[in-house]
């Protein structure tokens, strides 16, 4: 399943749900949780339920269902049970025992896609997931500080400030740990792509592999941001056929550099994301 772009879109909104059908990104997140007012959540399941139940083909479909120690999870679990979903979207997921719930409770073989980093017992097991049943690690900046009591995550230019730089980290290492795609949390200012761009490009410098977003007008430049270029795509190839070539050797140079087995390995993900 290629993770590029995921598209948050409010459950209760169908006409939404059906436009974002065909604006590119490679998943969308039906959202049953805070995009939706409580009085508006049986609805929200029910439009849910009947748009994925029309949907032949397109991009995969998570839903983001409420938190597992709510009063809304088991109505949302029953209004998903049987539909032809890619998986679901866990918030304040708390470690691997979280995922674990979870699917205890799914009826059906969906995967989890966690949202592992807004509460504070959640920062202290990013190093607890895996399992065939996770799609991805994600994590977000808004629900932690209010969870704690902070102003704010992000410093006056928009960075995140300290602690909240070591939960993107965690985050990015839990899920490489795991052996899954370490996606990026949102961008809210979505009418900033210069930023947008600039935001995502870090994430996939840093390890991410893909992002979520909030608005349409963001999908083309995450999935612009979490794309090789063909210049990267022809160095690695260049970087495995010279391995290839070269049996048994545990250093070469490409093009006036020297390339070795870390090289070889980042080339070899980069093919498999395009491949």
């Amino acid at each position: 399943m290629r993770l590029r772009s995921l598209l948050f879109v409010p459950g209760d909104r169908p006409e939404r749900m059906e436009k974002a059908l065909g604006l590119g990104a490679d998943a969308l997140i039906l959202d049953l949780e805070d995009s939706v007012a409580l009085a508006s959540k049986e609805r929200a399941r029910q439009a849910v339920r009947e748009f994925v139940a029309r949907v032949a083909d397109g991009p995969a479909l998570f839903v983001r269902i409420n938190p597992l120690d709510s009063a809304l999870v088991a109505d949302d679990l029953a209004a998903l049970a049987g539909l032809p979903v890619a998986g679901i979207t866990l918030p304040k997921a708390e470690g691997g025992a979280s995922v674990d719930d979870l699917c205890a409770r799914l009826a059906g073989d969906y995967v989890v896609l966690p949202i592992a980093s807004e509460t504070p017992r959640a920062v202290f097991a990013l190093g607890t997931y895996g399992g065939a049943r996770l799609a991805g690690l994600t994590w977000g900046a808004e629900d932690l500080p209010a969870a704690i009591g902070a102003a704010t995550a992000r410093e006056a230019d928009g960075g995140y400030t300290d602690p909240y730089k070591v939960v993107r980290a965690l985050t990015l290492f839990g899920a490489h740990a795991a052996g899954v795609p370490a996606i990026e949390t949102v961008y809210p200012d979505f009418r900033d792509l210069d930023g947008l761009a600039a935001y995502a490009a870090r994430g996939r410098r840093d390890g991410f592999t893909g992002m979520m977003a909030i608005h349409p007008s963001q999908i083309a430049v995450i999935n612009a941001a979490f794309t090789p270029s063909p210049d990267e795509i022809v160095h690695a190839r260049a970087v495995v056929a010279a391995f290839a070539a070269n049996p048994g050797v545990g250093v070469l140079q490409i093009d006036g550099r020297m390339i070795d087995a870390p090289h070889l390995k980042a080339a070899r993900r980069l093919l498999a994301l395009v491949d």
